[in-house]
């Protein structure tokens, strides 16, 4: 199994998401609505390569659409990231350049954190 990891950012999204599910459309959709998150998280656990790139957006950043929403992540050393959780409609790419710098540097510390804990444990 792949490694992947999310960022506190990428949880608190999620978070936003069950809050604003269940106070738009009832607990039970906002389940279905996670449950489908939850899949689609296993799904990148197994399989980075499911990580996408787009066709309007040239930089390192990687994607996967769930339903409305898509994950941006990063792959580094084989180690997956979501970094961020986004709606669809929020016209992210175009506020990428703003956010990226930071988005990137989340993935890169925890990617030394990670090889940390690696070389301590060898």
């Amino acid at each position: 199994m792949t490694k992947l990891f999310l960022t506190h950012r990428a949880l608190s999204d999620i978070n936003a998401i069950e809050h604003y599910s269940v106070e738009h459309w009832g607990s039970q959709v906002a389940d279905k609505y996670l449950t489908d998150l939850e899949a689609a998280i296993a799904r990148l656990a197994e399989d980075l390569s499911l990580f996408k790139e787009r066709y309007d957006y040239t930089g390192r950043l990687r994607f996967y659409d769930v339903r409305k929403h898509v994950l941006v992540g990063d792959v580094i050393n084989q180690v997956g990231f979501i970094l961020t959780v986004w709606h669809g409609s929020m016209d992210f790419i175009d506020r990428l350049p703003t956010i990226e710098p930071d988005l990137m540097h989340e993935a890169e510390i925890m990617a030394r954190q990670i090889d940390a804990k690696n070389d301590t444990r060898e």
